[in-house]
C-alpha cells in the first residue's frame, strides 16, 4: 500500500480536525471525524450489529478508512454515531455540516427521517434542533452509491478503474461537524467585491441589519449596517500580492467571521488588439497545472489538512500562479489555502451521465464538433440527473462564491456527460456576474462561452487568434515512473519517458520552444497536466504519495518566470 507521510501519521480519533469553513467561522465547533460503526446492507433498515468501524471521513474504499471494501450498486452503507453534546454548546439551534457524501444520503437522528441529499460532491447542512434527546443521540446516516448506474455526477471515479479513470468510493469522503447558533441566526451570506468603485457589498440570507466589521489587519476600517461598504485607496488580491481583509458579522447573538479579497477578473484585448484573461483590470496570464485532488491511501479525501496545505505551496513554490481544480470540488480549507498564498482557481464541475463513447474519444480528434443539446449522442437521456446537474452546479456556486481565487467556471469537460452548455454558461453569469466560464472545455463548444478553449496532447500546439483569449487547457502529461513511489504496476502516460533527467529535459524544450513564444501570439493561460501521479497516471511533476520531485522546483521555477505576459 502505498502511503503519504500524512497518512503514515494519521491521527485516527481525530482525523482532519481543523475547523472546515474558514470562510463562514463560528466559535461553536464539534468534530464527528473519528471511528463510526458501518455497515453494508441489503436495504435501507438500520441493522443490529455492525461489522466494521470505520474511520470517518474516509470512504470505506479508502486505505486510511480501515475498511477497504468496496460499495456495489446494490448494496447501502448504513453508518453510525453515538452524539452527546457537551454542556452550554446548545445556544439554541444545533446543525450538522457534511462536507460531501457520495452520493445519496438520508440522514436520521434518534430513529426519525430528516433530511436527504442528492450529489456526491457539494457541502449540506441540516439542522437537529427539534430531534435531540438529552444526553445520548444515535445519528444514522444511510448511503446508496450507483456510480455509473444512475448518471449522477460521480467525477473521475469507475467500477473498473484504469487509465484517467479511478478507483470508485463512496460513503462519507469530507468532514462532518456540529455547530450551534442562536434562535435568529446568519443562515448565508455573499460577499461581492467592487473592484472599479472601490466597494464591497453584502448580501444576507435570514437576517436583516446586520452588524459588519472590516479589517484591515488589526485595524478596523468600516463598522456599519450598510449593504455596500467603501474602501477607498483598497489594498488588491492577486497571485503577487494575495491580501485578504477579515471581516466580522453580528446579527442578535449571533457572530461570524469571514474574509474577502478586492480583486477583479474579466477579459479584454491587451495593447496589441490581442484577446485576454484580465486580473484587476490588466491583461494577466494563468500559468497553471491540472489537479486532480487524489491521494493514494485516501483517494478523495486528503489524509490531513497539512497534506491540501503542502500541494498548494508547492505549486507556488514553482512558480506557478494557478490551479485547474479537475472534476472535484475540495473541502472549503482547500480554497483558503488558495485564497491565502495567491493561487488563482479554475473550477470544473462534476461530470455525470451514462457510458461514454465516440463523442469522447474519436470524434473529437477529426475536428467534428457535435450538438450537445442532442442527449442521446452525450449518453444524458437521464431528465432525472440531468435535473440533479443544475442544482448541483448552483451549490458549487453557492459553496465556493466567496473565495477571492475562484477565477473559472467550468461546467463540461471534454464531452463528459456535457448537454445544453449554452444553458449552463447562462445560469452561471446569472448566478455569479464576477467570474469568466469556459463552457466547453477541450471540445464541443457550442459558441457560447468566454474563451476559446483547446486540449492538445498528440498534435501541434498552434495558437491561432480569434475574437476570444485562447486557452491551452490542458497539455502536456509528460511521463516517467519513480520506483518505489506508484499506485501499482500499470503505466499510463501521453508521452513516456525512462528518466527524471529525459523528462526535465522534454519539460523545458516543450516550454521554452512552444509555449513560451506563443504567448505574444495570442496564448493567453496555460494548464500542465498534471500536479501529482493519480494512480496509472505518472505524469506528474511529483510522484503520487508527494515524496519525489520528477522535475526539481529550480528548473520549474526559472522557466515558469518567463511564463507570463
Amino acid at each position: 500500500m502505498l502511503l503519504t507521510k500524512w497518512g503514515e501519521d494519521l491521527n485516527k480519533k481525530a482525523p482532519l480536525s481543523e475547523y472546515p469553513r474558514p470562510q463562514f467561522k463560528r466559535d461553536s465547533y464539534l468534530s464527528l471525524n473519528g471511528e463510526w460503526d458501518l455497515a453494508f446492507c441489503e436495504g435501507e433498515e438500520i441493522p443490529k450489529e455492525y461489522d466494521y468501524k470505520i474511520i470517518v471521513p474516509f470512504s470505506p474504499e479508502a486505505p486510511l478508512s480501515g475498511v477497504n471494501r468496496v460499495l456495489t450498486h446494490t448494496e447501502y452503507l448504513v453508518y453510525e454515531k453515538r452524539i452527546t453534546l457537551p454542556e452550554g454548546f446548545n445556544k439554541g439551534r444545533v446543525f450538522i455540516n457534511f462536507g460531501a457524501v457520495d452520493q445519496i444520503a438520508k440522514i436520521l437522528l434518534n430513529g426519525a427521517l430528516i433530511a436527504e441529499h442528492h450529489g456526491g460532491y457539494t457541502p449540506f447542512t441540516v439542522e437537529l434542533t427539534e430531534y435531540l434527546n438529552e444526553g445520548e443521540n444515535v445519528l444514522n446516516v444511510i448511503v446508496r452509491d450507483l456510480c455509473e448506474e444512475n448518471e449522477y455526477s460521480r467525477g473521475k471515479q469507475k467500477t473498473k478503474r484504469g487509465g484517467i479513470w479511478y478507483s470508485p468510493q463512496s460513503g462519507i469522503w469530507q468532514s462532518v461537524w456540529l455547530e450551534s447558533t442562536p434562535e435568529q441566526y446568519i443562515k448565508n451570506f455573499r460577499i461581492t467585491p467592487d473592484y472599479d468603485n472601490e466597494q464591497v457589498s453584502f448580501e444576507f440570507e435570514g437576517a436583516e441589519n446586520v452588524q459588519i466589521t472590516v479589517y484591515d489587519g488589526e485595524n478596523v476600517i468600516a463598522d456599519t449596517t450598510d449593504a455596500v461598504v467603501k474602501i477607498p485607496d483598497f489594498k488588491a488580491w492577486s497571485p503577487e500580492s494575495p491580501f485578504l481583509y477579515k471581516v466580522v458579522f453580528k446579527y442578535e447573538k449571533d457572530r461570524v467571521e469571514s474574509y474577502f479579497g478586492m480583486r477583479k477578473f474579466s477579459t479584454g484585448v491587451d495593447e496589441n488588439g490581442v484577446p485576454r484573461l484580465f486580473l484587476n483590470n490588466k491583461p494577466y496570464f494563468h500559468n497553471g497545472l491540472l489537479d486532480q485532488g487524489y491521494y493514494p491511501d485516501g483517494f478523495l479525501t486528503p489524509p490531513s489538512n497539512e497534506a491540501m496545505e503542502f500541494d498548494v505551496k508547492y505549486v507556488k513554490d514553482c512558480g506557478y500562479n494557478m490551479l485547474r481544480k479537475h472534476i472535484k470540488i475540495e473541502p472549503m480549507l482547500w480554497y483558503h489555502y488558495c485564497d491565502v498564498n495567491g493561487i488563482l482557481v479554475w473550477q470544473d464541475m462534476i461530470n455525470g451521465g451514462g457510458v461514454y463513447g465516440l463523442e469522447v474519444s474519436a470524434i473529437p480528434f477529426i475536428g467534428a464538433n457535435l450538438d450537445d443539446t442532442k442527449y442521446k449522442t452525450f449518453k444524458r437521456t437521464n431528465a432525472k440527473a440531468r435535473e440533479l446537474y443544475y442544482k448541483e452546479l448552483r451549490e458549487m456556486v453557492d459553496a465556493l462564491y466567496n473565495c477571492p481565487c475562484i477565477a473559472l467556471w467550468v461546467p463540461f469537460n471534454e464531452g463528459w456527460g456535457q448537454f445544453d452548455s449554452a444553458k449552463a454558461y447562462n445560469l452561471l453569469k446569472e448566478w455569479d456576474k464576477t467570474r469568466t466560464v469556459d463552457s466547453a472545455s477541450g471540445w464541443h463548444d457550442q459558441g457560447v462561452t468566454d474563451v476559446i478553449s483547446k486540449h492538445i496532447y498528440f498534435t501541434p500546439i498552434i495558437v491561432k487568434e480569434g475574437d476570444k483569449p485562447w486557452l491551452l487547457t490542458e497539455f502536456g502529461g509528460l511521463s516517467t515512473r519513480v520506483k518505489g513511489h506508484t499506485f501499482n504496476d500499470r503505466m499510463f502516460g501521453y508521452k513516456i519517458y525512462r528518466s527524471k533527467e529525459t523528462l526535465t529535459k522534454a519539460y523545458s524544450k516543450l516550454f521554452n520552444k512552444t509555449i513560451i513564444p506563443q504567448i505574444p501570439k495570442g496564448l493567453a493561460a496555460t494548464v500542465y497536466t498534471q500536479v501529482t501521479d493519480v494512480e496509472d497516471e505518472l505524469n506528474g511533476i511529483l510522484t503520487y504519495d508527494r515524496k519525489v520531485s520528477k522535475i526539481d522546483k529550480e528548473v520549474l521555477r526559472e522557466i515558469n518566470k518567463r511564463v507570463k505576459l
